[in-house]
């Protein structure tokens, strides 16, 4: 246990960045039980961890408080509910919930998904096609016969999403909240396999995983840090007549600030936020860098985003051919993405400041356009 913590003391020196909400988890009583795993919360704003010597309190958000136990007549505070653990069989409602599963190498645990669209894993698909997990159906529409099917212990869900949980609550399965989708720190949102560590009894894997993450994430930071020029970048495409980006305090605008470039949407919004052309090109239109992520059927090209608005070809980085490109009908971008922040920073940096990296660096998701 000490060893543990060791570990994790030498690897946060090491690395230069710190979560801003960063406290030491945990108690005398629970270092003196070796079947507890200290968890340690650095950058996740999500979840936090309270362990005493047989009980670990974990709180979600402002309005759930759960007690994870080992014994099911273990005693239990007045205002949490009860969980017991190790689980062993769950529903994922996004891929976001599945790449916690899949970076822990704990697919036995998932029964049930919502769908396949997009999905790449071989190991979930082949589970999928024997029966292994089934298809509940999507938000607002889900098959309760499939949803007792899969006899979970307790079903992730995303709060913010189009919902549709009654007729879930109606079977008396336990909901519980995962919300690494509202984290605007990268590193933030991959802190969230260890709270999936800790449901399934895999903590000190959860430890090792993101000690790893962590350290790539913020080494790779620093060195961006010190370079003399930050290149410019946008984000996003017209659809329907507005111009989706994301915020400025977005999760991946803070990934570009990491990877030592300069987002041009400087305000406060952490989501989304539709802009007219005129808006976008008065913020873009001299831009180093423009960003686009999207599921193009067939090999995406310059003409095909001209194609598709023809006043996109007045933006500097069009003509200058500095179009960053991932095409999610061909990478697994949301399946896996969201534990491997350090490896979407990675991309960004070989882009923005390519003596960074290995010369030879293969890009994961993100390349320039052809």
């Amino acid at each position: 246990m000490k060893k543990n913590i060791l570990l994790l003391v030498i690897a946060t020196m090491l690395c230069a960045c710190s979560g801003k909400n960063a406290k030491m988890q945990g108690n005398s009583d629970a270092e003196s039980n070796d079947s507890i795993v200290s968890i340690e919360v650095k950058y996740a704003t999500g979840f936090s961890v309270r362990d005493s010597s047989n009980i670990r309190l974990v709180d979600v958000g402002k309005n759930d408080h759960f007690a994870l136990v080992h014994a099911e007549d273990a005693e239990v505070p007045s205002g949490y509910t009860r969980i017991l653990v190790p689980i062993k069989r769950t529903i994922c409602m996004t891929s976001l919930q599945l790449s916690n599963f899949t970076i822990l190498n704990a697919h036995d645990v998932v029964k049930g998904l919502t769908g396949t669209k997009n999905l790449f894993n071989k190991d979930i698909l082949e589970r999928v096609k024997d029966g292994r997990i089934v298809k509940i159906g999507m938000e607002g529409n889900f098959d309760t016969e499939m949803v007792l099917a899969a006899n979970p212990d307790l079903i992730f869900i995303s709060p913010s999403k189009r919902g549709g949980y009654d007729a879930i609550k109606e079977t008396g399965i336990m909901l519980v909240p995962h919300l690494g989708y509202q984290e605007l720190n990268p590193l933030g949102q991959a802190e969230w396999i260890k709270f999936v560590g800790m449901l399934i009894g895999k903590e000190r894997e959860a430890n090792e995983v993101f000690t790893g993450i962590e350290k790539r994430y913020c080494d790779l930071k620093e060195a961006a840090a010190a370079v003399a020029s930050r290149p410019t970048v946008f984000s996003g495409e017209m659809h329907y007549g507005n111009w989706h980006a994301v915020g400025g305090k977005n999760y991946l605008a803070q990934i570009f600030r990491d990877a030592g470039a300069e987002y041009v949407i400087q305000d406060e919004e952490t989501a989304g936020e539709d802009l007219e052309f005129e808006k976008m090109y008065a913020l873009a239109a001299k831009a180093d860098y423009w960003r686009i992520l999207n599921s193009f059927p067939g090999d995406f090209s310059y003409e095909a985003l001209k194609a598709s608005e023809p006043r996109n070809e007045l933006f500097k980085a069009y003509k200058e051919k500095k179009v960053i490109y991932c095409n999610m009908k061909q990478q697994a971008y949301y399946e896996i993405s969201p534990v491997q922040p350090d490896v979407l920073l990675k991309d960004f940096v070989a882009i923005f400041h390519p003596e960074l990296v290995e010369p030879d660096y293969q890009p994961t998701y993100y390349k320039l356009l052809k």
